[in-house]
């Protein structure tokens, strides 16, 4: 099946008043980073917490009454799962989640609060998948497709319809791929609106199934990614059909290019976005040159991220950025030399997080010790300096942690 402006249009009729018709701002600290005019949309905010929710409704509303009756299934990893969860409530309709085993703890939580009964099988989405395939098949259930269904692909593409008449002199749509119904449906929106504007997709390095079936050379797909949400093995038939004909490419980003656009969304534009939904801004600040002079629309797909992941990954940044520091001393074992050394650190203004004295291991000379000091910092130059000081008051340093990313 073909799609159509006309079927975004209908979708975004069902949606209006429903669905948050999300904020697309000009991010102009970023613009300033990357050399291209920025806008962001920011699907996070959506009630769920990310773009799911419209395809789910669009899907949900065609249901006729015997269907909505008997109930509907879904698989997915959590923002599908959330969408349809949210909106079967709301239209009163018995809905079961299959969640693979291992889904982030929070959005296994948030799809529970909207009352689904939510099932966590097989350890991966394509063995979920297949349970919950057949248990529609058992129950008589309707099974809604997180992407590979002309309804949900037409309802996801409502955000670039959002996106291109709140700003038309977007050029550039930078847009997630998972299983392909974002950027399929952003893709069909784009060219009936008749602009030109260029759709380039983004996949982690892990799951580049989309890239590898627009150039023909399958490869393989898995590991662990911090952008669960796109972590696909295989786009669906249609969104890949629909993609081959719109999209101009699809760039692949690594998992440290992710961690580091989800640290800039937080510190700049004060917004948290899950790993899928930094993706764009990755692939921005990994490919300057191809972006720069453009208006860039970056789609923010979903804000859906485990807490303690993105503690670890600001503090990573932070470290990455030298704000944070890890400092090998060698100093002589008496009293008051501990103390003349958070004495050099303090007065350069660094601010010490954690001791740890070591004099005990036999790699370390009697008469000396080793203390290991975490720093705070302003930044790599500051580091330096704080070294210099204590190395001219006649102690050895060593930087642990620069020392471990050079090698």
């Amino acid at each position: 099946m073909s799609l159509d402006i006309s079927d975004i249009r209908s979708a975004a009729a069902q949606l209006a008043g429903v669905i948050v018709d999300t904020p697309c701002l000009h991010a102009r600290t970023l613009s300033e980073i990357t050399g291209a005019t920025v806008y962001l949309k920011f699907e996070n905010l959506q009630f769920t917490g990310s773009f799911k929710d419209r395809g789910a409704l669009v899907k949900l509303l065609s249901l006729p009454k015997a269907a909505r009756r008997r109930g509907v299934i879904a698989m997915s990893a959590g923002n599908h799962a959330q969408g349809v969860a949210y909106h079967a409530q709301r239209l009163g309709i018995p809905a079961t989640i299959v969640m693979p085993q291992g889904t982030p703890n929070v959005k296994v939580r948030q799809t529970r609060h909207f009352g689904p009964r939510v099932l966590l099988e097989g350890e991966s989405l394509d063995a979920a998948a297949a349970f919950a395939h057949d248990m529609a098949k058992r129950e008589k259930l309707t099974f809604i497709h997180p992407y590979d269904d002309p309804l949900i692909v037409a309802g996801q593409g409502t955000v670039a319809l959002e996106m291109l008449s709140a700003r038309p002199d977007i050029d550039t749509l930078l847009v997630p791929v998972g299983g392909g119904g974002l950027i399929a449906g952003c893709a069909v929106a784009a060219e009936g609106l008749g602009g030109e504007v260029t759709v380039v997709g983004v996949e982690t390095e892990l799951y580049p199934s989309m890239r590898q079936a627009f150039d023909g050379t399958p490869g393989e797909c898995g590991g662990q990614s911090i952008a669960e949400g796109i972590a696909v093995k295989a786009p669906g038939k249609l969104t890949l059909a629909l993609s081959r004909e719109r999209v101009k490419d699809v760039l692949l980003v690594r998992e440290s290019e992710i961690e580091r656009a989800i640290s800039l969304l937080v510190t700049i534009e004060k917004t948290v976005v899950e790993g899928a939904g930094a993706a764009p801004l990755a692939a921005l600040l990994a490919y300057p040159e191809t972006f720069r002079g453009r208006t860039v629309g970056l789609i923010l797909s979903g804000g859906n991220i485990d807490s303690r992941l993105l503690s670890s990954i600001l503090m990573r940044e932070l470290i990455r950025d030298g704000r944070i520091t890890r400092m090998r001393i060698e100093i002589s074992d008496r009293p008051g030399v501990l103390a003349a050394v958070a004495g050099i650190i303090g007065a350069a203004n660094g601010n010490i997080l954690e001791v740890q004295h070591q004099r005990m291991f036999p790699d370390v000379p009697a008469k000396l010790a080793e203390v290991d000091i975490v720093v705070e910092t302003l930044d790599r130059e500051h580091v330096g300096k704080i070294e210099e000081q204590l190395e001219a008051e006649g102690f050895r340093v060593r930087e642990l942690i620069y020392h471990q990313q050079q090698d």
